[in-house]
């Protein structure tokens, strides 16, 4: 009896103390986090904790610092998020063409995901440098006026936007290109027979054919963006005057430079319930776009 209860559930037997770990390695952190966002406890004095409730999250939520974050974490999210849900649909149906050494430009378009995200930052940094920068080099070839680029409060974010466009619009074209490679043929010989233009075969076929796999993408960036931590650290650290500093940045900056790791922790479970809720309304979107089609 032994020996064939252990064959009818050998699935969970030995798949089990993977997904424990898992669940631990994902809970513990989270279930700590929210812990410590109740006490006060600074890392700079040898004070234990002390239990303050919900004065960290008053705190937070009175603190302008902290709203001009949540401002700048939505801009920098949702400019980087459109320009690359554009540009990658652009480039993914460019690429999904047959041309000479389309396997090589492939290749080199994808380079930049793969890159180490802090190098690329720092690589940037370098390209931003305003004398004697790659950025502004271009723009004196081009007759234009240097820039300050990341050194600007007006233009820093622009900037930053700039880099994760360049590092991972591949990654949205790569999705899509794998929904085109699936998609039917039988609406464009209709298309073809109805005499419809390369657009009207676009906006009518292939547009909502692909959009359950471009929300996928989207949603696949929202959260990555909306977490996007180590180019904006390796380049500005939040500044200049804290005018690219999100809210990831300011959650180190509370927990590691002012030692404040009880108001750090409130601000990134709220930081998480902003990303759950996101990520839950674009599952609900692709579910009605589901529906609908």
């Amino acid at each position: 009896m032994r020996t064939n209860w252990f064959d009818r559930h050998q699935k969970w037997i030995y798949t089990m103390p993977a997904v424990l770990f898992v669940l631990l390695m994902m809970l513990f952190p989270i279930l700590y986090t929210v812990r410590i966002s109740f006490f006060e406890w600074s890392m700079s004095s040898t004070t234990p904790p002390k239990w303050v409730g919900l004065d960290n999250y008053t705190a937070l939520l009175a603190d302008g610092r902290f709203w001009v974050t949540v401002k700048q974490t939505f801009v920098f999210t949702f400019g980087a998020l459109i320009v690359q849900t554009v540009l990658g649909v652009a480039i993914a149906l460019l690429l999904h063409r047959e041309f000479y050494g389309k396997n090589l430009v492939k290749t080199i378009f994808l380079l930049p995901m793969v890159a180490t995200p802090v190098a690329m930052g720092l690589v940037w940094l370098l390209i931003y440098e305003p004398s004697i920068g790659a950025a502004n080099t271009l723009l004196k070839m081009l007759g234009l006026s240097p820039q300050l680029w990341i050194a600007s409060p007006a233009q820093v974010m622009p900037s930053l936007i700039l880099i994760d466009v360049w590092m991972w619009t591949p990654m949205i074209s790569l999705i899509v290109m794998a929904g085109l490679a699936t998609l039917p043929t039988e609406p464009y010989e209709a298309a073809d027979v109805d005499g419809a233009t390369t657009w009207q075969k676009f906006w009518s076929v292939t547009l909502p054919l692909l959009r359950p796999t471009i929300i996928v993408a989207v949603m696949l960036r929202l959260i990555d963006v909306l977490k996007t931590f180590d180019i904006i650290y390796a380049t500005t650290q939040g500044g200049p005057n804290m005018k690219s500093e999100t809210l990831n940045i300011y959650g180190y900056t509370l927990g590691f430079q002012y030692f404040k790791l009880g108001m750090a922790s409130s601000l990134l479970v709220i930081f998480f319930a902003i990303v759950m809720a996101l990520t839950l309304f674009m599952i609900y979107v692709r579910k009605r776009l589901e529906v609908s089609s």
